[in-house]
This record gives C-alpha cells, sequence and structure tokens, in this order.
C-alpha cells in the first residue's frame, strides 16, 4: 500500500519524548519520528549508521570530538560506531530518524529511556 505522510499531522499524533515512532519502511531501514526535550544518553551503534533531520526546532548532536549543532530543515548522518548524545535546543525538537530496522534508540546501553517495541503512526 502506498500512503502519503503528512509530518505535521504525524508529529501532532503524540506527545512523548524519546520514543520513536515508525512513520514507514524503506527495505531494511525504517523512517521514525521522535520528539526530543532535553538531553539523551550517551551511547553508539556498533553496526548502524543513524540519519537525523530537524522537522522542527534545533538540536546539538554531541560528539567526543565537538557538538554540532542542527536547525530545522538541516540533517546529519551519526557513522556506525560513533559516540553520540543528542539534545534538544530552546524546548521540544522534532527528528525524522532513517536508520536500520536493527537499530535500538538507546544503541550499546540500556536505560529507562530505551524503546525495544516502536509504535507504529
Amino acid at each position: 500500500m502506498i500512503r502519503k505522510v503528512s509530518l505535521a499531522d504525524a508529529f501532532a499524533g503524540f506527545s512523548d519524548h524519546w520514543s520513536p515512532k515508525v512513520a514507514g519502511d524503506i527495505n531494511d531501514a525504517q523512517v521514525k519520528l521522535v520528539k526530543f526535550d532535553g538531553k539523551f544518553d550517551w551511547h553508539h551503534h556498533e553496526q548502524e549508521d543513524e540519519l537525523f533531520l530537524v522537522v522542527k526546532g534545533r538540536m546539538r548532536m554531541g560528539l567526543r570530538t565537538g557538538d554540532i549543532d542542527v536547525r530545522e530543515g538541516e540533517f546529519l548522518i551519526v557513522p556506525k560506531g560513533v559516540e553520540h548524545c543528542p539534545e534538544a535546543l530552546g524546548g521540544e525538537c522534532h527528528v525524522l530518524l532513517l536508520e536500520p530496522k536493527s537499530v535500538l534508540n538507546t544503541g550499546n546501553v540500556i536505560t529507562e529511556k530505551t524503546v525495544r517495541d516502536l509504535d507504529r503512526l
């Protein structure tokens, strides 16, 4: 089935933070939507790259080599194995993720923010 997704409507459909929602599947990857608020946990993914596209707000990607600020309409890709720590700047931030289906949101660490079974939009 082919369907169109309104990002504004999809983000309006949930309010929890740091809990990715699956918006679509593409080959062995998923398009996920997540709302950031505050700072996440430092982690990395051994086998998976991740794309972070800021749809609304601003985020900072903490990296051991130096932070990168990302504004609406910008994205960055964190390569596998790179330790990182996402953070919303100035309030809530809406982010589209493109990553393999195998990605656990907290990567190599298990915390209270770990989400094993993702909801679908």
